[in-house]
């Protein structure tokens, strides 16, 4: 029976400090570049590092601390982010207001947040 733990998951989190959990295959971890496929997570304090999305649906539970923007191109997606408890869910669409890229946690003048879970969602 498949686990779905995301393949060298204690070997990203020693090298680039990303907690990554269990994943469905259809977002992986990539180099930041200009591929239209790449979803951005920029955070506080590790800079940003990106994940590619190689089907219109898929999942990534992570851990990412500190949290302030997420950026998309092609995928519309949701994430997940907690703050002092409490669970927020975010949605970013492709082609939005602010063209893909949405504020979140301190920087929205809010708590600092906890990425826990990206999805792709169409």
């Amino acid at each position: 029976m498949e686990e779905f733990d995301y393949p060298d998951a204690a070997k990203i989190l020693e090298n680039k400090k990303i907690k990554l959990l269990k994943g469905d295959g259809h977002l992986l971890l990539a180099d930041c570049g200009n591929s239209p496929q790449q979803i951005k997570i920029w955070t506080r304090d590790g800079g940003d590092f990106c994940f590619l999305a190689n089907a219109s649906r898929g999942y990534v539970t992570l851990e990412v601390h500190k949290v302030w923007a997420l950026e998309t191109a092609s995928h519309p997606i949701s994430a997940d982010l907690t703050s002092r408890g409490k669970t927020e869910t975010v949605n970013v669409s492709k082609t939005g207001p602010q063209d893909g890229y949405q504020s979140v946690g301190e920087g929205t003048d809010s708590d600092p947040s906890v990425l826990v879970e990206l999805r792709v969602t169409g």
